[in-house]
């Protein structure tokens, strides 16, 4: 392997990283022009392990808009991220990519009663939820980047416990 290839695999397994950084960061922050931004037009999501839907991912972002209103306090913690590029005839990274990568989701369920966001902070009675599991992500390079082509949801485990008071 030339450099030139060592050079260009490290820059795509990082830009492919940051793509699934992207991923996180949208959904926590409910940035659903930024999650839509993440997909090539045709992108694919299916949530159905976790309960959720499956579809175009433009129409799963807007299920998501709606869904995480429930979910005021969200923080996606992907971890474990195995990168696999295609490789070209020679060595030479492809275009395609695969990344497997663990999850670990704490939500915090909306409470009628919660204190709005930047006021001071009050006790909750709204109960704590977490899931975990295993993401399934497929990219390719597109004209501006690297952006996400199909993301599957294998939900291992989740536990929903009472607030602290």
């Amino acid at each position: 392997m030339t450099q030139r290839v060592e050079h260009t695999t490290v820059m795509d397994r990082l830009a492919i990283d940051d793509l699934v950084t992207g991923y996180a960061i949208a959904l926590d922050d409910g940035d659903w022009a930024a999650y839509r931004a993440l997909f090539v037009p045709e992108g694919h999501v299916d949530y159905r392990s976790a309960g959720g839907i499956a579809g175009r991912a433009t129409d799963v972002a807007d299920w998501l808009a709606e869904m995480m209103l429930r979910f005021p306090v969200r923080q996606h913690l992907i971890v474990n991220r195995r990168i696999g590029i295609e490789l070209r005839d020679g060595g030479a990274p492809g275009d395609t990519a695969t990344v497997q990568a663990d999850y670990l989701n704490p939500m915090h369920l909306a409470d009628p009663h919660d204190t709005p966001p930047g006021k001071a902070a009050g006790a909750s009675a709204a109960p704590n939820y977490t899931c975990a599991g295993r993401y399934a992500f497929a990219a390719r390079r597109a004209a501006d980047g690297w952006r996400l082509s199909e993301v599957v949801v294998h939900e291992k485990w989740r536990r929903l416990l009472p607030a602290a008071i």
